[in-house]
């Protein structure tokens, strides 16, 4: 589940009958702070060359990141020690959702896409902790050709008079099109599919705030240089879209994108441009839920090609790039560079029961934010390569 908040549903009882279903979405968001102390230190994790796509802690013990050797590793104590878990070779897994301790699921890019990805399974699941991992059957609609990005949320909601809880999971995909949606509103027990060709060509991230209202963040065309970054909207749980943001740039797809607050979010656009004279690069917020958003500049840099965010409240952030990371304090006005990593693909906060929170980044490396250790074992540091496709 990506936990950027803290949030408490308020549900209203009154009037209720005892066959109602109603959904909350009243929430209340309280802003995590940083620990004092807190800094980017890398994990002692296996050398890659080139850009991993995921990692997922479900707290601050347990932790998973995979990459496109269809490799997958978990942690038990923090990230001191890492296990490898699933070896799949001809697999690129670039996305990770964990339910809970036992229970969830690794997306798949699929064929045809990256040299010598051959497994055309899209959806990988565990029930064991990530100890074995099994293709998801009977998956509904056209093959689902690949996945980018699972997002897991669980939501209380009135049922028959009773406060109850439901896991609602949805898992996009993917870049370079097809574009479509799965979704499950039980936990992963059974799904629908959406096709999203009507609205976007590929969908690289997606974020439900409930079961009726989420976006997806995309392209506009399967080629990148006819591609314009997209973000569209839904408020009847994905049966119609709307488009809540498109750039004016062709060469342009948005990535990643993070809400730290239900009304404050951010998201990452990648330029593909080869005219060096188009060096600005941006980012895009929204204040009111996703439904306007405007573009903010990171950074002046040509050589600059962005990744993953991650907002831990309204105002502290990062983005990952192809230099490097990029630091802001102040909601995106101003960055700075930071060392979190080469290549940065994904970020994640994990929030605790203090007011805290850890984060965590993947790219070359594995990095996290928090109180670092007083001795980690060492590691040698990714090779610095280049990373072509997104």
């Amino acid at each position: 589940m990506k936990l950027k908040t803290i949030t408490f549903a308020l549900a209203l009882l009154t009037g209720v009958s005892a066959c109602a279903t109603r959904q909350s979405t009243e929430t209340i968001s309280l802003p995590l702070q940083e620990t004092q102390g807190s800094q980017w230190f890398k994990l002692p994790t296996v050398a890659f060359q080139g850009k991993q796509d995921d990692v997922f802690f479900v707290n601050t013990d347990l932790g998973f990141y995979a990459n496109g050797q269809g490799k997958i590793y978990r942690t038990t104590d923090g990230g001191i020690t890492w296990n490898l878990v699933l070896d799949k070779p001809g697999t690129y897994f670039r996305a990770l959702g964990m339910v809970d301790a036992k229970h969830g699921y690794a997306g798949n890019i699929g064929i045809e896409y990256f040299p010598g990805v051959t497994d055309e399974t899209p959806l990988y699941e565990t029930n064991d902790g990530g100890s074995t991992w099994q293709a998801v059957q009977g998956l509904p609609g056209k093959p689902m050709k690949g996945i980018c990005a699972i997002d897991i949320l669980k939501t209380q909601f009135i049922n028959a008079g009773v406060l109850d809880q439901r896991t609602v999971i949805h898992a996009g995909g993917r870049v370079g099109s097809p574009a479509q949606l799965l979704r499950s509103l039980d936990g992963g027990k059974s799904w629908t599919q959406i096709d999203m060709s009507p609205w976007v060509s590929m969908i690289v991230d997606v974020k439900f705030f409930d079961e009726m209202n989420g976006v997806v963040f995309a392209g506009s065309d399967p080629q990148v240089a006819n591609s314009h970054a997209q973000i569209v909207a839904t408020h009847d749980g994905g049966k119609t879209w709307n488009k809540v943001y498109e750039s004016k740039r062709q060469y342009e797809l948005t990535w990643k994108g993070s809400f730290p607050s239900r009304d404050v979010g951010y998201a990452t656009i990648q330029n593909y441009n080869p005219d060096k004279a188009e060096d600005q690069r941006y980012i895009v917020k929204t204040v009111d839920g996703g439904k306007t958003w405007i573009e903010m500049p990171l950074v002046k840099d040509f050589a600059v090609r962005e990744f993953g965010v991650g907002f831990a409240n309204v105002n502290l952030g990062w983005v990952g790039t192809t230099k490097g990371g990029f630091e802001t304090r102040d909601g995106g006005l101003t960055w700075k560079p930071v060392n979190l990593g080469r290549y940065v693909n994904k970020i994640r906060i994990l929030p605790d029961d203090k007011g805290s929170f850890n984060a965590y980044a993947i790219g070359a490396d594995v990095f996290k934010f928090g109180i670092a250790p007083a001795a980690l074992p060492s590691t040698k540091p990714a090779p610095d390569v280049a990373v072509g496709k997104p």
